[in-house]
């Protein structure tokens, strides 16, 4: 349970979700809700699915209203069930008038009678102000502690905790009372506190009520002071002995230490990440703002790794928000990794990253971010294969510059900077095409950099089943050649609109061994998807398609580096003499589980596979 929901529980334990089912006369309710528009609560989680965070919300946001009226009448609680049920509708109306909707009322206050004093169980008999002074002396820590500005954390807490002395003293003399403490908080809103509680400084820290980002002005101090409110408050109504009463500051100790460590999550990542890149940190407000609260219309993309969504900035600018899904240790590693390399680079057949966004709470956990540029053509998968309902098929010319855009993109990356970057992950998904469907390479959380003296054997193995070297899946063995070969499947995927296991045919044949077949027995036109095998000059559409079966080529000496392919795609070179294909790859590499790991036994020379996952 999270720190704020703390507070809450001690609300519900003393209010426990009122009803508003019967029928009331508003005119008998004795308080004035009209605060409920004015104050600058935060209305947020009234407007999100989860109804729990609302709850106690409004539940704070009614105690205002009690002690207003104690304030008014010396009266700690109301006259009967009638007027609390009849407070209850009048709070509702209110409530509902700013678009709230109202099924949430069945479920967050459900029985009147919690309004209604009993001098059994409430208080040690206490019903009135004049009851208070009777059993409590006025000289109390309470009039001290809990009088004036209290937004600042050490005056937040000297105020709750002289309510703890105060409601440990009522206690111990009547085991009975359940909402001492409760009576302790009305007494200070209501009574000592001169600012009274529909006063922001007041209200934030004695009711622990949210407040809107205007009214907290972006201070950490008021968010601080609430966490701390909510911690200490929650559990204590209620508790009649000693023992209890430490499980509760344990538990807020507990919780103030999960803040610190998310604070702290937030921090490592950005010590990591902002020194070695110039990409702006957007705050996670602002990546909320730009995609409707991440909505499922906005949803564009979603993938092993994460979901990626279309945003708009303040200024109109479209971005694409990729969000990092592995809660584990891995998805940070992806993500620092992914900011890390493509921060480094800058190519037109790369896709630029604009950004960053690291959050981390106890509501929502960790939440890691990427903003990139958008990408208005989708991804090349969804124009190859028609994933997304495109009826229009590329044309050959622009299937062929999506080729050589890849391929400068790949070479970029091996030869362009130092030390090289091998993507580990190419394929059509991770193909984007802009506006003029120019191809961008992206998602670059696997890619790894071959730094000097690395090994070039892992025992762990990353990539997309069917695009991976067979070198590299079988052994953990990884070189530049390993992207040369998935770049192979997506030139024959572009040409033939086939993928590279074909799920419709029951032998699972690899799209290289079908390609092959075909070349060798001279029906290399049925390579080329229909719609463009009257397009182009059959001769070009040849060498690409031999490119393509070339660099996907099982043995790994003959392929080409991608510096090469892109020659032989230009027509600057000549493509060596095609090598024989061993038997078709559609048995024992493509019957392996979707995901593996790669392991090693204490020699290094053989391998075996777990489904585990990567």
């Amino acid at each position: 349970m999270s720190s704020s929901h703390f507070l809450f529980f001690f609300l519900f334990i003393i209010i426990n979700h009122f009803c508003t089912n019967q029928a009331a006369d508003n005119s008998s309710c004795p308080i004035n809700f009209d605060y409920v528009q004015t104050f600058p609560w935060d209305s947020s989680l009234c407007r999100q699915p989860l109804q729990s965070g609302c709850c106690q919300t409004l539940q704070s946001l009614f105690g205002i209203g009690l002690a207003k009226h104690l304030n008014q009448t010396s009266m700690f609680y109301l006259s009967d069930a009638n007027t609390s049920s009849s407070c209850i509708a009048k709070f509702q109306e209110k409530v509902e008038s700013m678009s709230i909707r109202s099924s949430l009322f069945p479920v967050c206050f459900n029985d009147t009678t919690q309004f209604v004093n009993n001098a059994t169980t409430s208080c040690a008999g206490i019903a009135t102000v004049q009851d208070w002074t009777r059993r409590i002396y006025t000289d109390t820590p309470l009039e001290s502690s809990c009088n004036g500005d209290l937004t600042g954390l050490t005056r937040c807490s000297m105020c709750v905790d002289a309510g703890l002395k105060v409601n440990s003293y009522l206690v111990s003399s009547n085991p009975n009372s359940t909402k001492c403490f409760f009576f302790a908080i009305l007494y200070a809103a209501g009574v000592i506190n001169d600012f009274g509680p529909e006063d922001v400084r007041s209200a934030a820290c004695i009711f622990g009520l949210p407040l809107s980002r205007s009214a907290e002005g972006g201070s950490g101090s008021n968010e601080r002071t609430r966490r701390f409110v909510f911690g200490f408050v929650g559990g204590l109504v209620g508790l009649c002995g000693g023992g209890v009463l430490f499980m509760v500051y344990r538990k807020w100790d507990k919780k103030q230490k999960q803040d610190l460590m998310h604070e702290n999550y937030v921090t490592s990542v950005k010590s990591v990440v902002l020194p070695n890149v110039g990409a702006k940190w957007f705050h996670v407000d602002e990546l909320d703002r730009a995609t409707n609260g991440f909505s499922q219309r906005n949803l564009i993309g979603q993938g092993g790794f994460g979901v990626v969504y279309k945003g708009t900035l303040s200024d109109g600018t479209e971005i694409a928000v990729k969000q990092i899904l592995d809660l584990d240790s891995k998805g940070d590693d992806e993500f620092k990794n992914e900011a890390l390399i493509i921060s480094k680079i800058r190519h037109r057949n790369l896709l630029p990253l604009r950004g960053f966004c690291v959050a981390s709470d106890r509501f929502q956990g960790k939440r890691r971010y990427l903003v990139y540029e958008f990408m208005p053509n989708g991804s090349l998968d969804d124009h190859i294969f028609f994933t997304n309902n495109h009826n229009q098929h590329l044309t050959w010319p622009q299937r062929k510059n999506i080729i050589l855009d890849i391929a400068k993109g790949l070479a970029y990356l091996h030869y362009g900077i130092k030390p090289a970057i091998y993507h580990r992950d190419i394929k059509a998904t991770n193909i984007l095409l802009d506006a003029e469907f120019n191809a961008r390479v992206a998602d670059f959380g696997l890619a790894k950099q071959n730094a000097e003296g690395q090994s070039h054997l892992t025992t762990r193995v990353a990539g997309t089943h069917g695009y991976l070297a067979p070198e590299y899946a079988l052994y953990g063995h990884f070189t530049e050649k390993i992207d040369v070969y998935s770049f192979g499947i997506v030139i024959l995927e572009i040409m033939s609109s086939r993928r590279v296991l074909d799920a419709s045919e029951p032998s699972k044949i690899l799209i290289t061994d079908w390609a092959w077949g075909l070349v060798k027995s001279g029906k290399v036109e049925e390579v080329f998807h229909e719609s463009i095998r009257k397009e182009g000059p059959k001769g070009v559409m040849e060498r690409f398609v031999r490119v393509g079966i070339l660099c996907a080529h099982v043995m790994v000496a003959l392929r080409p580096t991608i510096d090469d392919a892109l020659k032989m795609l230009e027509g600057d070179i000549d493509i060596p003499r095609m090598p024989d294909r061993p038997l078709p790859l559609s048995h024992e590499i493509v019957e392996m589980p979707f995901n593996y790991y790669s392991t090693f036994n204490s020699e290094g020379s053989r391998a075996t596979w777990s489904s585990s996952g990567l």
